[in-house]
């Protein structure tokens, strides 16, 4: 999976998590909870959306890499590279 699909299904699960959130203003530089009103549930849910979308499990001790689009681009890549769109 190419980084602009992934970066379009990281987007999707965190709007289906959080629909207030303005994806024209998200910073990948930036935490998701420093930038929106993200609470704990919304970003549990936001994950859960990841595994759910991707076909993938993530350990909760990782949740916390996830918690800026760079972060989940660095971890989601290596998991999910070799995916085909689908």
């Amino acid at each position: 999976m190419d980084e602009n699909s992934l970066r379009r299904r990281i987007t999707e699960s965190l709007i289906k998590a959080a629909p207030d959130i303005d994806q024209n203003a998200l910073d990948p530089d930036i935490n998701f909870r420093d930038q929106f009103e993200v609470d704990s549930v919304d970003f549990l849910n936001f994950v859960l959306d990841l595994e759910k979308r991707l076909g993938i499990k993530i350990p909760e001790v990782d949740y916390p890499k996830l918690s800026g689009m760079k972060g989940c681009l660095a971890y989601l890549q290596p998991l999910v590279g070799d995916q085909q769109e689908g």
